[in-house]
């Protein structure tokens, strides 16, 4: 069970940061740190409905959280969730290591019984 939630969450941040609009938008946020929604929007030629539902899913996803501060609410993004997506993406890594290791010692122990 508990590997499938990490399987859901993960699947929520790939699919989260899969749109390029996002991406700019956790890029803005990483480069310029907590913004109100209506600033984010001005950075877009797109209606802010789109920019609120873009922002709507990085939040579900985990990657930014809403704060208000005074009168104020602010986007900010949160980079700990990124981590979910190096760590699969390093045991991908590690799993086509394997395979290249496993293929050069069969062409290596191929080439041995050919001498």
């Amino acid at each position: 069970m508990g590997e499938r939630i990490k399987t859901n969450a993960l699947s929520e941040l790939l699919k989260a940061a899969s749109d390029p609009t996002r991406r700019a938008i956790l890029t803005l946020l990483a480069q310029n740190g907590p913004m109100r929604v209506t600033d984010i929007h001005a950075q877009f030629e797109m209606s802010l409905n789109s920019i609120s539902k873009h922002i709507k899913m990085l939040e579900r996803a985990g990657l930014v959280i809403r704060r208000t501060d005074w009168r104020e609410h602010l986007i900010e993004v949160q980079m700990a969730p990124l981590s979910e997506i190096d760590r699969w993406f390093a045991d991908l890594r590690s799993i086509w290591d394997l395979r290249l290791e496993a293929l050069d010692t069969l062409i290596t122990k191929g080439n041995s019984k050919d001498e």
